[in-house]
């Protein structure tokens, strides 16, 4: 087999290049058409003999420039063949809907999310109140903005009611000449009671039966010293009279002798000879 992607060429002996003449076909005469490779966009039976093709399916199809626009939209026709009877099927875009029509050789199948209008064609004021309406529904953010912004509001309704009507509690338990005449607040009198309690309960814990106070321990000591004639500061006096007696500590490093395990294990030492 001979290579497919050659550097030079075989020309014959009898080869004359001046004998080849150009010449030019003729201009196409109508739309203009090209070989395209597509899926088929949607699912369509074949009005010839009722084969089904899904959608995505892929064909070989002839795309041809029509004279229809759509706002300077060009809209184009692609004409494909059954994949049963080769029947032709032909079907051009729908800018205007975002979609395609069938046109001839096959029926497109039922589509339940398409048939929400019943079939009829809305008016382009219906369509922009659709979309605006789908748009509004999507836009969940909107309405969680919203209401939040209503629950501040209702609260701050509420804080400016109560501090009203705390200004006016307050205007009520003051009289003309501008002196509190209300009672005492209930928090403190309960304050109150609860420190009396504790005082109550610390006396009892520290009053002997017949009503003499307990006195601590070093209290009975001082007062024993006393009784024994001895002052108070006499006996930390003889407490640093004894500490002055004592000799200063040092910080000299002492060396411990080392014992002597011979004896116990049983060996003899010789005397030394010198």
């Amino acid at each position: 087999m001979s290579e497919r992607k050659v550097l030079s060429k075989y020309y014959p002996p009898d080869f004359d290049p001046a004998a080849i003449q150009r010449t030019r076909g003729p201009k196409q005469v109508g739309p203009k058409v090209q070989t395209v490779r597509l899926m088929a966009p949607f699912s369509m039976k074949c009005t010839s003999c009722g084969e089904f093709i899904y959608k995505g399916r892929k064909f070989n199809a002839r795309k041809e420039t029509t004279d229809e626009k759509y706002y300077s939209i060009a809209i184009y026709r692609f004409y494909i063949r059954c994949t049963r009877c080769s029947g032709e099927i032909t079907f051009k875009t729908d800018p205007k809907n975002m979609d395609y029509t069938c046109e001839k050789g096959a029926k497109r199948n039922f589509e339940p999310w398409r048939d929400a209008s019943g079939g009829k064609e809305e008016s382009e004021e219906e369509r922009l109140d659709r979309l605006e309406r789908e748009e509004e529904e999507r836009n969940a953010m909107v309405e969680l903005e919203t209401k939040t912004l209503d629950a501040k509001r209702e609260m701050q309704i509420a804080d400016a009611l109560d501090e009203i009507r705390t200004r006016n509690a307050r205007n009520e338990r003051v009289d003309k000449g501008g002196e509190v005449v209300g009672m005492r607040d209930e928090r403190d009198e309960e304050r109150e009671r609860i420190e009396k309690e504790d005082e109550e309960l610390a006396r009892r814990a520290f009053t002997t039966e017949t009503g003499e106070k307990v006195r601590r321990l070093g209290e009975e000591e001082a007062g024993e010293g006393l009784e024994d004639g001895l002052t108070a500061p006499f006996a930390p006096a003889v407490e640093d009279k004894d500490a002055a007696m004592m000799p200063p500590p040092t910080f000299k490093r002492v060396v411990k002798k080392k014992k002597d395990f011979t004896s116990a294990l049983g060996i003899k030492k010789k005397p030394a000879l010198v």
